[in-house]
């Protein structure tokens, strides 16, 4: 079904598009602002090279976030295989709380019931879905260390394998043995929006978070939060508010660094090799 036949399908066939504006801000798909004659706006993500499955998982990822009943998700109207339209957020500006309220709302995403989510074993996810323009594999795992060496890591430095020697190698092999001993088990799985960075939020009308673009999986929640300091951190009411919900583990900055090694890996895969300096500073600290 087209754009067209889905709006109509959904708000009546006297319904059509009456303004279509670009939006920015993306790298990946093509974003626009449609009008419609009923008067409403809605969010249009297309994308013409990728798979049939891109906009299916970006769909789920933000119907599960949602389905926690913790923290607001772009919403989901409908998709096809090259679009996506969701609810136009209106935006707003962070008001005095807006970190705290975020931290807060986050810790209670991590804290949620992820049952609905993994129907064999504890970490993962039902579908595969993407981590920016990389396919993010979720076979489920009984263990979150075994899930995140197999389906994280591994799976990262196969295809960035052109980039490393015999001896880089032999050092990945000696770091990825040593992830037992350098990583927990967490008390609980949790609900992760994968790929949580300051591009992948937004400030509603009533300043409250957004979370958008997610590559959800069942993990260890450690995991999202590493992501949000890998690019220069959140505000430190954001940090208090969390642990105050959802203490840290002792040890968390260490294992913060491996976690972000994942998306140094991956950004490594999309971008090229000026990641690759962090991505060996990583396995010589903890392989030396």
């Amino acid at each position: 079904m087209g754009i067209e036949e889905a709006i109509k399908d959904i708000y009546g066939n006297s319904v059509g598009i009456t303004g279509k504006s670009p939006v920015y801000g993306g790298d990946i798909n093509d974003s626009s602002m449609l009008t419609l004659s009923n008067g409403r706006k809605v969010f249009l993500k297309e994308n013409h090279g990728k798979g049939n499955d891109f906009f299916a998982a970006e769909a789920a990822g933000l119907r599960s976030i949602e389905a926690t009943g913790t923290i607001d998700a772009a919403h989901v109207i409908t998709h096809g295989a090259d679009y996506l339209l969701l609810d136009y957020i209106e935006t707003g500006s962070k008001s005095i709380s807006f970190w705290e309220a975020f931290g807060r709302k986050l810790a209670a995403m991590h804290k949620a019931d992820t049952s609905a989510f993994v129907s064999v074993g504890r970490f993962g996810f039902d579908t595969d879905n993407y981590i920016g323009a990389s396919r993010q594999l979720n076979k489920a795992c009984d263990t979150w260390i075994d899930f995140f060496r197999t389906m994280r890591l591994e799976v990262q430095f196969k295809m960035a394998d052109r980039y490393f020697d015999d001896t880089d190698r032999i050092r990945i092999s000696k770091f990825l043995d040593r992830l037992d001993d350098l990583l927990i088990e967490p008390a609980r799985p949790s609900l992760l929006h994968g790929d949580l960075w300051g591009g992948n939020f937004m400030v509603s009308k009533d300043s409250q978070p957004v979370l958008i673009d997610p590559a959800v999986y069942v993990g260890h929640a450690e995991a999202d939060i590493a992501m949000t300091e890998l690019f220069g951190g959140f505000a430190p009411a954001f940090y208090d508010s969390y642990k105050t919900e959802n203490p840290f583990e002792p040890g968390y900055s260490d294992r913060r660094d491996i976690y972000n090694l994942y998306h140094l890996l991956n950004h490594v895969n999309l971008f090229g090799s000026s990641y690759l300096p962090g991505v060996m500073r990583t396995l010589r600290r903890f392989a030396p």
